[in-house]
């Protein structure tokens, strides 16, 4: 899991500034316990190589590509050479009287570099390996000792959560910004085909709807281009997804085409996923009735009073008697009674349907959006 992008740079600037400072606290322990040291000098020589090598760690964990396996490494193995080193560079007495040693907290620079690199495993395991590493070359395990070993683990799993959290943090943003730019992209696109392509469209079906041959068809073809136009540019080809709400509107204007028009509110129609899903294969059985016994132009009318929803599909085919949905039932044909009214009845709410003959029929189907 590597921290990359420009989150993580705050992090690894954090980590050179932690050894810089941890450094300068080595320095101050030299200049109060090096007169207890075995090997004063020496221990000088090893500053002198920690300091260095902080610099060559600041470089090289400052150019993302750089901050692979080889470098991370290579850091853990320059600190726990420098343990290994710290028992004879001290001497055992200096290590028995309780002193720290050499590298101090500076040791704790790998472990934040791995944290940083790859989370809370890495970072678990460079803790581990320096702590066992420094309670080794101590001989004796002090309290204090321990408890900096307990310490430096919880840093490797504290900092590699937070990295864990920068690097989600940027992955959403980097989202959010594609999100919305395709979206600005599309209401650019909108507002252009609406404006041109969407009003030609609509021109050409509108002036040719009543001729003949190819003409007629050529209008046609226009008329539900124009539906598939706007369907593309306001998002209505999005499948509603789990239980959260969904746009009436999105369900509805799939149906429409160039023979049904769909009006609806100008703001959303906001309904839970499956009572959507069912409204919308109800008004789709009205439509195919419409379309089967011949009814012409449909149109879809929607309206959000608030307590509930209801949806209107009136057409102007030749209509019905009343009592011919009785007749259907009986002779078991139940397309009205299960398809429409069945699914009205499943989520609380009525099916009105009125139609004479002449006239054309009218629909109303009306759900509550507090669910039984």
């Amino acid at each position: 899991m590597p921290a990359a992008g420009g989150f993580a740079v705050p992090l690894w600037r954090a980590v050179a500034v932690f050894r810089v400072a941890s450094l300068a606290y080595v320095c101050v322990v030299l200049i109060r316990d090096g007169d207890r040291y075995a090997h004063p000098l020496a221990a000088g020589a090893l500053v002198l190589v920690m300091a260095v090598w902080t610099g060559v760690t600041a470089i090289g964990y400052a150019v993302p590509a750089r901050r692979g396996w080889p470098l991370l490494l290579t850091d853990l193995g320059v600190v726990v050479a420098i343990l290994l080193a710290t028992p004879w560079v001290m001497g055992r007495p200096a290590l028995d009287a309780g002193l720290p040693t050499l590298p101090v907290a500076w040791l704790s620079g790998p472990v934040l570099a791995w944290a940083v690199a790859g989370g809370r495993r890495r970072g678990t395991v460079a803790a581990l390996v320096l702590g066992a590493t420094d309670l080794s070359t101590r001989g004796v395990v002090t309290p204090s000792a321990f408890n900096g070993a307990i310490l430096m683990l919880l840093a490797g799993v504290v900092v590699g959560h937070v990295a864990r959290l920068t690097v989600t943090a940027g992955e959403r943003l980097h989202r959010a910004v594609e999100l919305e730019a395709a979206t600005r992209e599309r209401e650019r696109l909108a507002r252009d085909i609406h404006d041109s392509v969407l009003q030609v469209l609509a021109l050409v079906q509108r002036r040719g709807a009543h001729l003949d041959g190819e003409a007629g068809e050529l209008a046609r073809l226009a008329g539900e281009q124009e539906v598939a136009l706007r369907s593309l540019i306001s998002g209505a080809a999005a499948a509603p997804v789990g239980d959260a709400p969904v746009d009436l509107r999105t369900l509805l204007g799939r149906l429409a085409s160039a023979t049904v028009s769909l009006s609806a509110p100008a703001g959303p129609v906001p309904l839970p996923a499956a009572v959507a899903r069912e409204l919308a294969a109800a008004v789709a059985a009205a439509l195919d009735n419409v379309a089967r016994h011949g009814g012409g132009r449909a149109w879809m009318l929607v309206e959000d009073e608030g307590s509930g929803v209801t949806v209107s599909i009136r057409d102007e085919g030749p209509g019905f008697p009343p009592e011919r949905l009785a007749e259907a039932a009986a002779q078991g044909r139940l397309g009205v009674a299960q398809a429409i009214r069945g699914r009205l009845t499943d989520l609380g709410g009525t099916a009105r349907i009125s139609s004479t003959p002449g006239t054309g029929t009218e629909v109303e189907l009306t759900v509550p959006r507090r669910q039984p």
